[in-house]
């Protein structure tokens, strides 16, 4: 008896397993149709002509008529058709998938630029224009430094502003905060500020293992302050000539992503106490392996849309701890033309007053062992008279970069 009780069940739950089969395909077709019209944006194609003056009725109609016609299609063909109609629909929500990731990308841009962390659109902000935009990166104990470059090729006061003004040509210290913020270096840094106007300031907690983070700042808090063509970070211990640098770079003006340095690929150090130290050298490869190819640190340049990428991404940006190695790794997957200028790393004297008598003035030199210029507030002066392009280069060669 149990057994014959037991039979009659399996009869039973086979139209529950058709009907279920028929529910799946109405909603594997409603997910279709809401898919195509989230895709084209278009609805109002899909609405035939009807008396209906709200358009409900035939909107609601014509999706019947659809997914009635989809389904009996379904329930009539063979299995590879079925799979086939899933596999458009997969891909269909695949496409949607990259339409939701623009979305955010264009939402991020829109809350960086609200939030004045973004250049792209410099011009309908009122940003001040610029050709290029210097920021010579400095710290707390560098005001001797600061004075040599002022006393040499850093322009002062009404200098300074007529340079920015009327030939484009930026030029700023760039310095973040102590971590006692208002304490006596902060304080010593503002009256700084106050005497020469030259400083650009950023939210950032200065220390020498933070220059990543700080190279981030740098690029936000730039281009959302000047909409310039370039942007430019350079130690205080680096001696330039803002005229060859203005026209070295006005070359790649018409480039729409690139950056520019001399170009290097140290290895990677993997033993630690040692100064350029990498923890994290295991993601380079082996022991023994070199760093891709990227700009050395003591001077490089990189276009608009590069600074606004650092900018609009900076949350995510990895920082190793060399800042050089991050820069070449932010940009190492995007389509950017590397631009090796030798003009950027020449050696103190005699190699760029060789080249200036040789009239190939250098856009910048220092000294390769001291990754800058040995003792360079006692130097400095002496290396901008051999090397020094004079104080009127620079306003001719911004005149023809603007």
């Amino acid at each position: 008896m149990a057994l014959t009780e037991r039979q009659p069940q399996p009869e039973k739950k086979a139209p529950r397993a058709r009907l279920m089969s028929g529910k799946a395909v109405v909603m594997l077709c409603a997910t279709s149709f809401f898919v195509g019209l989230l895709l084209s944006g278009r609805t109002g194609l899909l609405t035939p002509p009807s008396s209906d003056p709200s358009g409900q009725g035939s909107r609601i109609h014509l999706f019947a008529d659809d997914c009635d016609q989809s389904r009996r299609k379904l329930e009539d063909g063979k299995p590879n058709d079925i799979m086939k109609e899933v596999s458009r629909t997969h891909q269909a929500i695949q496409s949607l998938d990259k339409s939701v990731s623009s979305l955010e990308m264009e939402l991020a841009v829109e809350r960086a630029r609200q939030n004045g962390g973004l250049g792209v659109a410099a011009p309908s902000r009122g940003l001040p224009k610029a050709f290029v935009v210097v920021g010579i990166n400095t710290a707390f104990s560098s005001k001797r430094r600061r004075d040599s470059l002022r006393d040499t090729w850093v322009p002062r006061g009404d200098r300074l502003r007529r340079l920015e003004k009327e030939k484009g040509v930026v030029v700023r210290f760039v310095i973040g905060r102590s971590a006692t913020p208002g304490g006596a270096l902060d304080r010593a840094v503002d009256a700084e500020a106050a005497a020469t106007g030259d400083f650009l300031r950023l939210d950032h907690v200065e220390g020498y293992h933070e220059l990543s983070g700080k190279t981030r700042a740098y690029f936000a808090t730039a281009v959302a302050t000047w909409d310039a063509d370039f942007y430019v970070k350079v130690d205080d211990d680096v001696h330039v000539n803002l005229g060859m640098l203005a026209a070295r770079l006005a070359r790649h003006r018409a480039r729409p992503r690139v950056y520019v340095g001399c170009m290097k690929s140290g290895p990677v150090l993997s033993q630690k106490g040692l100064k350029y130290h990498e923890p994290e050298y295991w993601k380079f490869g082996d022991e023994g392996n070199k760093y891709f190819r990227h700009a050395t640190g003591q001077i490089y340049a990189v276009s608009r849309d590069l600074a606004s990428y650092i900018s609009i991404n900076q949350p995510i940006l990895h920082r190793f701890a060399n800042e050089d190695v991050s820069l070449g790794a932010w940009l190492l997957g995007l389509e950017v033309e590397h631009v090796d200028d030798r003009s950027l790393c020449c050696a103190t004297p005699p190699d760029c007053e060789w080249k200036k008598q040789a009239g190939n003035v250098c856009a910048a030199s220092f000294d390769w062992p001291c990754s800058g210029i040995c003792k360079s507030p006692e130097r400095m002066r002496a290396i901008h008279s051999a090397c020094g392009e004079g104080d009127g280069a620079v306003w001719s060669a911004a005149a023809a970069a603007i």
